[in-house]
């Protein structure tokens, strides 16, 4: 992919993802969800790599971790934080269904995939056959749904009639790992996922008996989130 670069971080604490996206002939980049604790090695990426960073994305109002979008608007003027306009967040972009979101010579479409949270939304580079799908779809698994809007019917329609409706040889990376892997493919969800791969009732009795711990950063995450993570 030398006309495209792409840089996958990773968050030890919460195990999160953030993406580097940016056209390597124009130098504008975006940001998929950001980390506060993060934003100095996000920063030293860009700067490093020479480009202009015009976008923060978030996938979703994450409970486990403070999104880094707004300590990233103070470091690089340029950039502007975005995610769904549902979620009713503070950003300065706000997005729905079937928007896209340009930089340099490339583009994502914009699907929106609720079911973990209202305002989940997957991010989709049909030129590069990418897409980025946050806690909807995971690894051989899937956000949880017993909070913040959860809906397992909600999310399971999504999954299967925004993600993994897409061509089998596309990349899937998501927001989250637990287990040390870094990207899947619609096709090997389609047939491996534990939970995705089951009928629809299957699927809401696996999720109403997961019996997950409380996320451990919720009610400090959740109300800075929705201010877009400013601390002020």
């Amino acid at each position: 992919m030398s006309d495209f670069i792409l840089r996958q971080l990773f968050e030890p604490e919460s195990s999160t993802y953030t993406y580097l996206l940016a056209d390597p002939e124009t130098k504008e980049a975006v940001l998929i969800d950001p980390v506060i604790e993060k934003v100095d090695r996000d920063v030293m990426q860009v700067t490093d790599l020479g480009l202009k960073l015009i976008y923060a994305l978030n996938t979703h109002v994450h409970a486990d971790h403070v999104t880094g979008t707004g300590l990233l608007k103070k470091r690089i003027t340029t950039c502007k934080s975005v995610i769904a306009r549902v979620s009713k967040a503070r950003a300065d972009v706000y997005l729905d269904h079937g928007d896209t979101i340009k930089f340099g010579r490339f583009e994502l479409e914009v699907r929106s995939t609720p079911g973990h949270t209202d305002g989940c939304l997957t991010y989709v580079l049909h030129e590069k056959k990418l897409a980025f799908t946050g806690d909807a779809l995971l690894i051989r698994g899937c956000g949880r749904t017993d909070f913040q809007q959860g809906n397992s019917e909600s999310l399971y329609n999504s999954v299967h009639s925004q993600i993994l409706s897409l061509p089998k040889d596309y990349q899937l990376y998501p927001a989250h790992d637990y287990t040390g892997r870094s990207v899947t493919t619609v096709e090997e969800e389609s047939r491996l996922n534990p939970r995705l791969t089951k009928s629809l009732e299957e699927f809401i009795q696996i999720m109403n008996n997961l019996n997950l711990p409380y996320p451990k950063k919720i009610d400090r995450a959740l109300p800075a989130n929705m201010i877009c993570g400013l601390q002020d």
